[in-house]
């Protein structure tokens, strides 16, 4: 659907982007991360067509971005940071112009329209000035900006940046769901946002990439190893044992005890799973587990080990 391939890019003399190329697949949220500076926004500019590459290529649905200008950007949606808004404008005036200006034809403009503001639930403000929405509301209408056109290809550059709990939320819902039609590029500094509801993690650092790999393995391919945490109901003398011959078990250690319950953590390498084991084994010795869960890396973790300027 989308596939990067060497894209370089330099402002003068300096590279800000590296030979960077990847793929996203029909129907994928795409997380990709970057610290300020690395060449994420660039990046994401030169696939949306508001930059030129030095040299490399992008094809968007088979066409090419440089060659093909024209029908590569009908296949792209793009929500900037600062979503383009004109404020003294109303919504359906908004969506109505920018339908125009992405030559949409006359015959479905207004149930294109009409379609995009329910799917998006802003129907209700449709006739309100953009000035007189909530920070809410304007991301919605950035949103459904971005879909006019029907686009192949979402590009959403923080979404969620300046909302609140709630709303977060429910965006969070929303790009999930138009995952379903449409391929989704993901950048926002909220890592535990991207962790939530992107398949793939992309992270670029100093113009380049330095991590692709589906969300799940990450922190695996970064860690090397599994951790598990337990709440049992024994002590801790009478579990270590057992569960240290567990095959791929590597350590276990008590992390907290009080009231007749223990809570341990079991370090196993990523290679084995060990969950049955590790359950079997308790069972056949009488201790209930209250409590069985992972506790791999967060993806902010993961992003520090690998960007963090080098000491």
């Amino acid at each position: 659907m989308l596939e990067i391939s060497n894209l370089v890019k330099y402002y003068g003399d300096k590279r800000a982007v590296s030979g960077v190329s990847f793929k996203v697949n029909q129907g994928e949220i795409l997380g990709f991360l970057g610290p300020n500076g690395a060449g994420k926004s660039t990046t994401m500019n030169i696939i949306s067509g508001y930059l030129s590459a030095t040299s490399g290529t992008v094809t968007i649905n088979g066409y090419d971005i440089l060659e093909e200008p024209e029908m590569a950007k009908k296949n792209i949606g793009y929500l900037p940071e600062l979503p383009p808004l004109f404020m003294d404008m109303t919504v359906v005036e908004y969506l109505t112009y920018v339908s125009e200006l992405k030559r949409v034809p006359k015959s479905i403009r207004k149930k294109q329209i009409s379609d995009i503001m329910k799917m998006i639930h802003i129907g209700n403000v449709s006739g309100r000035l953009i000035h007189n929405l909530s920070k809410g509301y304007r991301q919605r209408v950035g949103i459904a900006q971005a879909l006019i056109g029907n686009p192949e290809v979402l590009i959403l550059d923080e979404p969620t940046v300046g909302l609140d709990p709630n709303q977060i939320i429910e965006m969070r819902k929303l790009i999930v769901s138009l995952a379903k039609n449409h391929t989704i590029i993901l950048s926002s500094h909220i890592l535990s946002e991207v962790q939530a509801i992107s398949d793939r993690i992309v992270i670029i650092n100093n113009g380049k990439i330095v991590a692709d790999a589906p969300t799940l393995e990450l922190t695996a391919e970064i860690e090397g190893n599994a951790n598990y945490i337990l709440t049992l109901e024994t002590s801790f003398n009478s579990v270590q044992m057992p569960l240290r011959a567990i095959p791929g078990v590597q350590s276990v250690s008590l992390l907290s005890e009080r009231d007749g319950l223990i809570q341990i953590e079991v370090v196993a390498n990523s290679e084995r799973d060990v969950r049955k084991a590790i359950f079997y084994t308790l069972a056949r010795a009488n201790f209930p587990i209250l409590e069985f869960r992972s506790s791999a890396a967060s993806l902010e973790d993961i992003f520090t080990s690998i960007t963090a300027p080098k000491k």
